[in-house]
C-alpha cells in the first residue's frame, strides 16, 4: 500500500457521494487533509476550482461509491484470553479489509470487559489499530447475570453499550435493573435473546434438517419469548433495548408492533441470517453453525422486510473468529460463529440490494449513521460525511464480482461458510482519519487510480 500520513492531502474524484445523514447522494469530489474532510464539492464550478496539484494523492473514484466510514456495532475481538482465535489488532485488520472504520467489540472475553481498567484495556490494546475500536462493557459481573457492573464509570472509561452478548440475561428482574442502569446512563442495553432452559443441548434450527440429522434443535421460541419479554418490562422504564442477531420472523414482528406503540427499540440483522438457511448445516457443516442459528426461508424473507420497512435499524456481522481445530470439531461440540468482517458488504448487497429491499443509501445509512446513532458515535461525528468532520471515508465498488477464497481473510482465523461463494461489491479503499488502511485501487483502476506527484 503507499504509504502517506493523514496530514498529506488526498483527493478523490468523481464518485457517487451517499451520506444518509444529510440525504446526499451526489456526483463530485471529496478532499481530505490533516485527517479530516475539507471540502465536498458537487456542482461543477466547485469541482474546478480543485487543483490536484495541491494533494499528495488522487483517487479516481468514478464508478464507486464515496460512503462514511461503514461502522459495525457487533464484532469478536477476542482479546483478552482468546488469542489464538483473534486480537484487536488482527480483528481491526480484518474489519478495515471489509471498508469499516469503526467497529465495536463484544465483552465475552476472558475476563470479561465488566471493569473501567479493561475497557480502558481494550481501548489502548487498539492504538494504532487499522480502524477505530470500541468496547461495548458488560452488564453484569463476568457476564453471569447476577449483580450489576458500575454502569456510570463504565461509561465514563469509554464504553459505547452494555451487553452480556453471548448470554442472555435469564432473570427478569435482573434485566429490569439493567434497563434502568442504561437508562440513567445513556447507554444502549444490547440483548442476547436465549431462553436457556430451551436451547440447552442445542446445536441448530429445530427444524427438518436439525430432525434429518438428529441434533438437537433451537426453537424460534427461545429468541422470541426473551424479546417479548423485555419490550414488555421496557415499556415502564424508557431505555434503549436493542435486539442483536435477529433470526426470527416473530422476533421482527414483536419489535414492529413494540416500536408502533413507541417502545424504544431497535434491531439488528446479521449478514448470515439474510442470505443462508438451516440448509447450509447439511452434512453436518460446522462451519454454519452459528447462534442464533441460521433458519427458514421464511424467517429470512421477514427479516429482509423487517430491514425494509424500519423494523431493523442497524446491520451488525456478529464476527466471531474460531480456530480450525475447534470448528472441525464435530458438529454438536464445535463452536458457534464465523468470520464476516471482509465478506459483509457483499452479502449485504446479495441479501438485500439484489432482493430489492433497499437501494443504497438505505443500506449505507444501516451501515454508517444508524449504528453511529445506537452507540453515541454520531457524538464524535462518525458516520457522516461532513466538512470538518473526521475523514473516515469506504470506497465502494457496487458492481464488483469476486469469488471469496481464504486469501480474502486476513484476520487470524477463516471459519466462513461463505468461502467459494460468488459475490457482487466490494469496498476498494478504507480511509481511518484520513489514512489508507486498506486498497485495492491499483488492482481494479490501474495506473489511473492512485497518482503521486513526482
Amino acid at each position: 500500500m503507499p504509504s502517506h500520513t493523514a496530514s498529506d492531502g488526498v483527493l478523490i474524484t468523481g464518485a457517487r457521494i451517499i451520506d444518509p445523514a444529510s440525504k446526499l447522494d451526489k456526483i463530485g469530489d471529496v478532499v481530505v487533509a490533516g485527517g479530516l474532510i475539507r471540502q465536498i464539492a458537487i456542482s461543477k464550478s466547485e469541482r474546478k476550482q480543485i487543483s490536484p496539484g495541491e494533494v499528495a494523492m488522487v483517487i479516481d473514484g468514478e464508478g464507486l461509491i464515496a460512503s462514511p466510514g461503514l461502522i459495525d456495532p457487533h464484532v469478536h475481538l477476542r482479546e483478552p484470553g482468546f488469542e489464538y482465535k483473534e486480537t484487536i489488532e488482527s480483528g481491526a485488520r480484518a474489519a478495515a479489509a471489509g471498508g469499516f472504520t469503526a467497529v465495536c467489540c463484544m465483552p465475552n472475553t476472558s475476563p470479561a470487559l465488566d471493569t473501567p481498567e479493561l475497557v480502558r484495556f481494550a481501548k489502548d490494546r487498539a492504538d494504532g489499530a487499522a480502524c477505530r475500536v470500541f468496547a461495548v462493557a458488560a452488564a453484569t459481573k463476568g457476564r453471569k447475570g447476577e449483580e450489576l457492573t458500575e454502569s456510570r464509570l463504565l461509561a465514563m472509561a469509554g464504553a459505547v453499550g452494555l451487553s452480556d452478548d453471548g448470554d442472555c440475561i435469564a432473570s427478569a428482574g435482573m434485566m429490569g435493573r439493567v434497563l434502568s442502569a442504561c437508562r440513567d446512563v445513556g447507554l444502549a442495553f444490547m440483548q442476547h435473546a436465549q431462553e436457556p432452559t430451551m436451547t440447552k443441548g442445542a446445536a441448530m434450527h429445530a427444524g427438518t434438517v436439525s430432525t434429518r440429522l438428529g441434533l438437537g434443535g433451537w426453537p424460534r421460541a427461545a429468541e422470541e419469548i426473551i424479546v417479548e419479554r423485555d419490550v414488555r418490562l421496557n415499556a415502564g422504564i424508557g431505555a434503549h433495548y436493542h435486539v442483536q442477531h435477529i433470526s426470527s420472523a416473530g422476533t421482527c414482528e414483536i419489535i414492529r408492533r413494540a416500536r408502533r406503540e413507541g417502545i424504544n427499540v431497535t434491531g439488528e440483522a446479521s449478514p448470515h441470517h439474510l442470505v443462508a438457511t438451516h440448509e447450509m448445516c447439511e452434512g453436518y457443516n460446522a462451519l454454519a453453525k452459528v447462534n442464533p442459528p441460521l433458519r427458514e426461508t421464511s424467517d429470512m424473507k421477514a427479516l429482509r422486510e423487517a430491514v425494509a420497512d424500519g423494523v431493523v435499524t442497524v446491520l451488525g456481522t456478529d464476527h466471531a473468529p474460531h480456530s480450525a481445530d475447534e470448528k472441525a470439531l464435530p458438529f454438536e461440540e464445535a463452536p458457534f460463529g464465523f468470520v464476516g468482517l471482509e465478506s459483509a458488504v457483499a452479502l449485504y448487497v446479495e441479501g438485500l440490494i439484489a432482493s430489492g429491499a433497499v437501494d443504497w443509501p438505505r443500506l449505507i445509512a444501516l451501515l454508517t449513521i444508524e449504528p453511529a446513532k445506537l452507540c453515541g458515535l454520531d457524538r464524535m461525528g462518525l458516520g457522516r460525511l461532513v466538512v470538518g468532520g473526521p475523514a473516515d471515508i469506504t470506497l465502494i465498488d457496487p458492481d464488483e464480482q469476486w469469488t471469496l477464497t481464504r486469501d480474502d481473510l486476513v484476520g487470524q482465523s477463516w471459519n466462513t461458510p461463505f468461502l467459494g461463494r460468488e459475490l457482487i461489491g466490494r469496498p476498494s479503499l478504507t480511509m481511518v482519519a484520513g489514512r489508507v488502511q486498506h486498497q485495492r485501487l491499483g488492482e481494479r483502476l490501474g495506473s489511473a487510480g492512485i497518482v503521486f506527484p513526482s
